[in-house]
């Protein structure tokens, strides 16, 4: 038998280790805020995909990607996680989350960010197509399914590898309010929120249910009146509570489970911003719907039967994301 020595040892441990992270998956998050390092801290947690953070603050992301690497003995990953001001090291990304663009303020609606966060947007999808062309975005930044659209037609991507974040994370504020008001665990809630991320959204009462019982058989009308206009506001009343920032616990929750649906080919039905194509008679637009989302993205557009006042707050919701799209058109943002 051939012993090898103390360095031969180390030499062949390091090309091991270095051979299973390279097979690794790869997912950039831009924006090292509080949503995208917090996302960072889940993926992480998650060890199934090396991570590149990317902000345009110095020290930010290197920092707290080394924060991050430092608690891994603790917790128990290995992945690897980088932090940096460029987009050179996230090359062949197979995921990139954008996060990035500036946050709410107290009385600041979803609307008045869109022109910021329109160039911010168009900047950085610009530099993830550079590096990783064949990449699945899933956007973040608000107003969300304008920027989604805007990521869209800068990417050139195929619509099944664009998609936003809203309804997971619309769904999840509904359930929320939902356990509250019954004080019954959230785990036995089941809800699900249309349209666009922002005022319009649309909560579907009679397709939600606890313990499998709708909730218009559980809650007086008014109730649920109150309930619906509260997840419509949720992400104001968290900004209105913090003063000086917007919610980031809920959302990088939100984002970590569409990424689960990709990196593990889950094939889960989430409700998200996705391109239509005349599905529920809306051609054109991202808006939140159910899709099935898997290892190649959006896989299909679930069709629900909605009622007339259903199908007229959708296309409301539709129209208030449409009249957005053309602002940025009207700015040229984006082309017609």
């Amino acid at each position: 038998m051939i012993e090898l020595s103390q360095n031969m040892k180390r030499d062949y441990l390091n090309f091991a280790w270095r051979g299973e992270h390279n097979m690794r998956k790869k997912i950039t998050i831009v924006g090292a805020g509080n949503v995208g390092g917090t996302l960072a801290q889940r993926l992480a947690e998650r060890n199934y995909a090396n991570l590149v953070l990317v902000d345009v603050i110095e020290g930010l992301p290197q920092g707290k990607a080394l924060d991050l690497m430092e608690a891994a003995p603790l917790v128990g990953y290995d992945c690897e996680i980088v932090g940096t001001n460029a987009y050179h090291e996230t090359a062949n990304s197979d995921i990139a989350v954008i996060t990035s663009g500036i946050a709410r303020k107290p009385g600041m609606s979803r609307d008045d960010l869109l022109f910021t966060n329109m160039e911010i947007v168009k900047s950085v999808t610009q530099n993830i197509v550079k590096y990783s062309p064949n990449c699945i975005l899933i956007l973040v930044s608000n107003p969300l399914d304008a920027m989604t659209q805007l990521a869209f037609q800068v990417s050139g991507f195929p619509k099944n590898r664009v998609f936003g974040m809203a309804g997971v994370l619309d769904t999840a504020r509904f359930r929320t309010f939902l356990s509250m008001e019954g004080k019954i665990s959230v785990t036995d809630t089941y809800a699900l929120v249309l349209g666009g991320h922002g005022d319009t959204m649309v909560p579907l009462s009679r397709y939600s249910t606890i313990a499998g019982v709708p909730i218009p058989n559980l809650f007086p009308k008014e109730t649920l009146t109150r309930l619906i206009e509260r997840t419509q506001n949720g992400g104001a009343e968290v900004v209105k509570l913090l003063k000086t920032g917007s919610a980031f616990y809920a959302p990088s929750a939100a984002v970590a489970q569409m990424v689960d649906a990709v990196m593990l080919d889950q094939k889960k039905i989430l409700p998200c911003s996705v391109y239509l194509e005349g599905e529920y008679g809306i051609d054109g637009l991202f808006v939140g719907v159910p899709a099935k989302i898997g290892g190649t993205g959006v896989e299909e557009v679930v069709k629900m039967m909605l009622s007339v006042e259903e199908q007229v707050d959708l296309q409301k919701s539709a129209q208030a994301v449409k009249e957005l799209i053309d602002l940025i058109m009207a700015k040229g943002g984006m082309n017609r």
